[in-house]
């Protein structure tokens, strides 16, 4: 099994390299991670204090580390942070956040890589968020000694760890100082295969969405497109949702705003999205304070607001469930929202959960959506209802952060 993880690895390595004059983001990944360690070299150059380093495979789940990288800044000031990406929509997009003092690519995993890195780094702590498990960095982190905190983490039971031949993957897993778990049933899972370093934490990003509900940002044009009006959200859309959601645009434009923000934001999706509304949309960078609220529907055409566009809707819409899974639904849920997304959500635990107590609601196609939104509109009480639902399970579910960092606090005692 190792022979075959090896050898994957090196395959992966050689389809970026082969892919990178025709694909953006694996062009993106081999720039990113050309001269990698002389330049991480020579950005710690001279650096003297302890470091730790936080990896996230990309940008969700760097906002589920986000609320521990924060928290152990504050903690422990004189600790400088590290944060590495695998993934070039991580990486592109936080390249400059303000909390850590060194972002890189992660070095693709190998046992010459993991000593290097971990011999110029030299960190006191490494942290792994989520889905993050790799063969050569967890044995050479081991062998070093240097404590290692798997957080936010989820397991199914379809997972290789859990099968017969997975024993290669389990190792991986043993060789964590502590596993924080998301739910009972992935601490279960991780029990039933000896994993005894482990424990539930909860899930970070309930700590996330709350730090920026708390701390919304205002945009004066969007302000100025609702005008008062109620707001129909849509973030994080794929097409196959754009085609689901249109008769309920058609049907509601001249009663409700709809505000769109695309999961890919480039000139070809905008554009797409643009031709298939017709009139009555308009870009966010193409209109006003003064001429925004002349439309019906608002494309946002940038990355970084999503988590303040929410704020000002009445309904939402998660895009993703259509395809390979449902994005981030806790964004909106924060605020209250009814949700509604597609089918393929099943691997989500919030998103479980808010169906299961009636605050979002799962369709299949065009019709279902019309349904479920109208019942929603139309029944008295029923929105403030949800409100009050979902503002109560965020706020049950938060905490995990402060959970993982009193462990923090006794490791680097």
């Amino acid at each position: 099994m190792k022979l075959l993880y090896t050898i994957g690895l090196k395959a992966y390595k050689t389809a970026i390299t082969l892919a990178a004059p025709f694909n953006e983001k694996a062009r993106l990944m081999q720039q990113g991670r050309a001269r990698q360690f002389e330049r991480l070299q020579e950005a710690l150059a001279g650096n003297q204090a302890p470091l730790v380093w936080f990896h996230c495979a990309s940008l969700g789940e760097f906002e589920q580390g986000r609320p521990v990288m924060e928290a152990f800044r504050e903690a422990f000031p004189k600790y400088k942070i590290l944060l590495t990406f695998f993934s070039p929509s991580g990486y592109e997009v936080r390249k400059n956040y303000t909390g850590a003092d060194y972002i890189f690519y992660l070095p693709l995993d190998s046992a010459a890589n993991a000593r290097r890195f971990l011999s110029i780094t030299k960190p006191k702590l490494a942290v792994f968020v989520k889905y993050e498990f790799w063969h050569y960095y967890m044995q050479e982190l081991e062998r070093r000694q240097i404590p290692t905190l798997s957080v936010s983490a989820i397991f199914r039971p379809e997972q290789v760890y859990f099968k017969s031949y997975g024993d290669f993957y389990r190792n991986i897993l043993r060789r964590f100082t502590r596993i924080y778990t998301q739910n009972k049933p992935s601490l279960e899972l991780l029990q039933s295969i000896h994993i005894s370093k482990a424990s539930i934490a909860g899930d970070t990003r309930f700590d996330r969405v709350l730090q920026t509900a708390a701390s919304v940002k205002t945009i004066p044009v969007v302000e100025a497109f609702a005008a008062g009006q109620p707001v129909f959200m849509i973030g994080s859309s794929w097409p196959a949702d754009l085609e689901v959601l249109l008769p309920l645009i058609q049907k509601y434009n001249q009663r409700i705003k709809f505000i769109i923000a695309p999961h890919e934001v480039n000139e070809a999706s905008i554009n797409a999205v643009m031709q298939a509304l017709g009139e009555g949309a308009v870009r966010f960078s193409k209109t006003s304070e003064t001429d925004a609220a002349k439309y019906n529907v608002l494309v946002i055409d940038n990355i970084g607001m999503l988590s303040s566009l929410y704020s000002y809707g009445t309904y939402a819409y998660i895009g993703g469930a259509f395809g390979k899974g449902l994005h981030n639904t806790l964004e909106a849920a924060v605020f209250g929202l009814p949700l509604f997304f597609g089918p393929t959500y099943d691997k989500f635990q919030e998103a479980k959960d808010l169906v299961a107590r009636g605050c979002a609601f799962p369709v299949n196609n065009a019709e279902e959506l019309l349904q479920a939104f109208e019942h929603v509109h139309a029944t008295p009480g029923l929105r403030q209802s949800i409100t009050n639902k979902e503002k109560e399970y965020v706020q049950e579910q938060a905490g995990a952060t402060a959970k993982i960092m009193a462990d923090v606090k006794q490791l680097l005692k």
